[in-house]
């Protein structure tokens, strides 16, 4: 190396010998603990019941709790230097974590949170953010990031995190291990420093289904039952469309998966936008003043600053009065997210509440009792120290992913799927609001048959065979061009956005898109299309001409009679475009 100085290699104690990370962007050294505990403590459980009783459900298991849990003889610093030095200790420790002891489970430290638990990034400005061990360069994502560092990096054997929009599935899905966030309501808050009370859910986090199961069962409390197979399982394909990541790559993946244990019957894909438009007219109604401006936002945006919006008028509520009294260093994204004024009424509050009941009721509706809803737990990760991550887009469209599970109280589990560019790829399923043990049993074969399908993908296969991204963009493109004859014109738009997702340097992809838009009266995504299409190909005749429609329908005649002109120019004959060209001078010129 050039410089010992501009590049740090750090020996780390993970119990193998030889593990190197080089953080050169990180510009600092990784904790030997990957920075993912606040405190280190021993909370040991009671002695094994004599035989002929059963052993404790959680035996020979370790866990670590996020820094929002009570323990008795510890402050609970909850993200904030400043909170610490203003709270005494706890005199009791909260319910679930003594739950988890008393069922065989140690407790062996207090992890870090996002200050306040407010952030779904994992940095902390009081605390060096916790190191992503699935990808050093990458965040770890929030609130409970520490408690999912200590899982991914084999520290522990579980976790608990506060879950209110998306604390315990975005770190999940970061760090590349599974996260449970379960029903609303179905597990104790008794003891747990709240965020937003109608949001907030105490999740965990395991890297074996088994113990994700085991601990679930345990705080849920539940009797036994026979498993359960799913019957009615529907992927959200338009959540899909949000990601970077390859909706067909993944879809296919569940596919397969599902087909091989439960057959294709049942299996079915949904635009849930237009499903959540239709069940839910609270959203559509909702008083969009205070939405940035978007109104004319898709239901599932919709629905994310709606959560955003409860989340930080419900914090506000509980913690105002100690940030005006306390006056203590937050965060620059941490005080932005907190309103001077109580900006929520009463009847927004209403509003809020029949936004809620009406999505779990849809939820419920579509899935009934033995239904999963697949969608994706987030996008890729950013990079340490990224300016999005600061910003209120990078919230929104993280909440976009979570705001489904939040509002509805359903329950959602996150598993790894892969990756895609050096960082995890995480996958979600959802059931119906208390449809946990429903859930938790369906993980079990879902996550071994995915893990399968992962493995036979990454394995290499003979270069003759390899199946390239440009062929896989031509096969998406052949499935859009069908779904077009078919009219099915939102389909055909999300075949071409993957074809232009595999392969962005072809303009027939941005053209035909372009057509699927006109069609759609989209006039302006149309437009848009056709100009990366001429970017790209200036010969290609179809570009201009559906521009040319495009710019006539928006109003701009003098830039659609160019279009057609210069169609006419690369094609002399074309009579669409003479014709138009015509009609168009006869009433603008």
């Amino acid at each position: 190396m050039a410089s010992s100085s501009a590049n740090l290699w750090v020996l780390l104690g993970l119990g193998i010998a030889g593990i190197l990370f080089m953080t050169k962007k990180l510009k600092r050294a990784v904790k030997a603990d990957f920075g993912a505990f606040m405190e280190r403590l021993q909370l040991l459980p009671p002695p094994q019941p004599a035989p002929p009783k059963a052993p404790h459900p959680l035996t020979g298991l370790s866990f670590a709790v996020s820094d929002v849990f009570n323990i008795k003889g510890h402050v609970t610093g909850f993200g904030n230097p400043d909170w610490s030095m203003t709270h005494e200790a706890a005199t009791r420790t909260c319910p679930v974590v003594a739950l988890l002891v008393d069922g065989g489970a140690t407790c062996v430290g207090k992890t870090v949170v996002d200050d306040m638990a407010l952030g779904v990034s994992g940095e902390n400005m009081h605390y060096e953010a916790p190191t992503n061990p699935a990808s050093p360069a990458r965040i770890p994502g929030g609130a409970s990031s520490g408690a999912a560092v200590a899982v991914a990096a084999k520290f522990t054997d579980f976790s608990l995190g506060i879950d209110t929009d998306g604390g315990v599935r975005v770190p999940a899905g970061y760090c590349g291990i599974l996260g449970f966030r379960p029903s609303y309501g179905t597990v104790s808050l008794s003891g747990v420093v709240p965020v937003s009370g109608s949001l907030d859910t105490v999740g965990w986090f395991a890297k074996d289904p088994s113990v994700l199961r085991r601990v679930g069962h345990v705080l849920l409390q539940l009797p036994y039952a026979a498993p359960r197979n799913p019957r009615n399982i529907v992927i959200a394909d338009d959540f899909f469309q949000l990601s970077k990541v390859s909706a067909e790559r993944i879809t296919q993946a569940v596919t397969k998966s599902i087909e091989k244990l439960y057959g294709r019957q049942g299996l079915r894909h949904e635009k849930l936008s237009d499903y959540i438009s239709l069940k839910v007219p609270s959203l559509n109604a909702f008083n969009v003043k205070q939405l940035n401006g978007e109104g004319r936002a898709s239901p599932i945006r919709l629905l994310a600053n709606v959560m955003q919006m409860l989340k930080r008028h419900e914090f506000r509520q509980n913690h105002i009065e100690w940030i005006n009294s306390a006056k203590p260093t937050l965060d620059p994204v941490i005080s932005a997210q907190i309103p001077e004024v109580l900006d929520l009424t009463d009847a927004d509050i209403e509003q809020c509440n029949a936004i809620r009941t009406e999505l779990r009721s849809a939820i419920n509706a579509l899935l009934k009792d033995d239904g999963v809803l697949v969608v994706p737990t987030c996008d890729l990760p950013p990079k340490c120290g990224a300016k999005e991550i600061a910003s209120e887009e990078f919230m929104i469209q993280t909440s976009c992913f979570t705001s489904l599970a939040s509002m509805s109280g359903c329950c959602q589990v996150a598993l790894p799927l892969g990756v895609h560019e050096k960082c995890p790829i995480s996958l979600s399923l959802l059931a119906r609001h208390g449809g946990d043990r429903f859930l938790l049993d369906t993980l079990q074969p879902i996550y071994a048959s995915l893990q399968e399908q992962v493995d036979t993908a990454e394995k290499p296969k003979p270069s003759s065979k390899v199946v390239t991204p440009e062929t896989s963009a031509e096969m998406a493109k052949e499935k859009g061009n069908q779904a077009f004859k078919d009219k099915q014109w939102q389909r055909a738009v999300g075949f071409y956005t993957e074809a232009i997702k595999l392969n962005g340097s072809n303009a027939t992809y941005y053209s035909n898109r372009a057509a699927a838009y006109l069609e759609m009266g989209s006039f302006l995504q149309a437009e848009t299309d056709c100009t990366q299409a001429i970017d790209l190909d200036k010969k290609s005749v179809k570009a201009y001409l559906r521009r040319g429609t495009s710019r006539e329908m928006l109003g701009f005649y003098k830039d659609a009679m160019e279009d057609f002109r210069y169609a006419l120019v690369l094609e002399p004959n074309n009579k669409r475009a003479a014709q138009t060209l015509d009609r168009l001078k006869k009433y603008f010129l």
